[in-house]
């Protein structure tokens, strides 16, 4: 989809990419000096951001893209880059600055990595260098600052919070919310959010079961692979609406099997705890 995109280039927005496209302007080896649309854009200035954009794609640098679009229009990235993404989730013991990250689980289209605190979690440091996409859900405003606040460090990869792209489509109501409107299934793990992600690791603090802790990573796991699929609808959805569908549609992933299973006796134990004090 990069190549059809110019809506990165200032003074463009989707109702002039619109009308480029229309005026037969669909990719950028089309651009036209000058523009055939009346646009605030100056077509000099716009043709540098062009060639620029040629080196960005061939250098693999995705954050030249998502620094110039907004964050409902990262989607436009993904394809390219999709064997370079990393899709990402935390878990931590609350919101406030001083609570801790207890797992993270890392899915990169192949593999899942999971990361424990007092374990590996320092691993994920290193890890997180090979990609150059992060996909998340709402991790602009939670997952990313709160890794970068933890470990002390800078996440330079270029970011595709789904919120923002699957809002604009309509999906609200969190990423559970999401999954529920696009028919995803949880299966046995429905119904458990974050907060029993909390109880979970409290349990196997206080206790030290293993069976709570794989039923956390299972939990944990479930949040980031069903990011591929949410992201693989988001851009099939976007992409629909250009006039590029044919020839750009993403085919439905196949999702890994989950390496944990959640406990189910634990986690009715937790609903019934839950469900008492509301």
């Amino acid at each position: 989809m990069l190549l059809h995109t110019f809506s990165h280039i200032e003074g463009i927005g989707p109702k002039v990419e619109k009308n480029l496209w229309d005026a037969g302007v669909t990719t950028w080896q089309e651009w036209q000096i000058p523009a055939p649309v009346r646009m605030s854009a100056n077509s000099l200035e716009a043709a540098d951001t062009l060639e620029a954009s040629y080196q960005a794609l061939q250098n693999r640098d995705p954050s030249y893209f998502t620094s110039r679009l907004a964050a409902n229009e990262a989607w436009r990235i993904f394809a390219e880059f999709k064997d370079t993404t990393a899709y990402l989730d935390i878990e931590t013991t609350g919101l406030d600055d001083y609570c801790e990250i207890t797992t993270i689980a890392l899915y990169d289209g192949t593999d899942v990595f999971t990361y424990v605190n007092g374990r590996n979690l320092d691993d994920f440091v290193t890890d997180i260098e090979q990609y150059k996409v992060i996909v998340s859900y709402n991790g602009k405003s939670f997952d990313v600052p709160f890794i970068e606040r933890y470990f002390r460090i800078k996440l330079s990869q270029a970011h595709i919070d789904l919120r923002y792209i699957l809002a604009r489509l309509g999906f609200k109501g969190g990423l559970k919310g999401c999954e529920k409107q696009l028919g995803l299934s949880r299966g046995d793990l429905d119904g458990v959010d974050g907060y029993f992600a909390v109880l979970l690791w409290q349990q196997y603090q206080q206790t030290g079961n293993e069976r709570a802790l794989e039923t956390l990573l299972a939990y944990n796991i479930e949040d980031t692979i069903n990011l591929e699929r949410l992201a693989v609808e988001a851009y099939n959805r976007n992409v629909a609406l250009t006039p590029f569908a044919d020839d750009l549609l993403l085919n439905w992933p196949t999702l890994p099997q989950n390496p944990y299973v959640p406990e189910l006796s634990i986690v009715d134990q937790l609903k019934s705890i839950r469900s008492y004090y509301l």
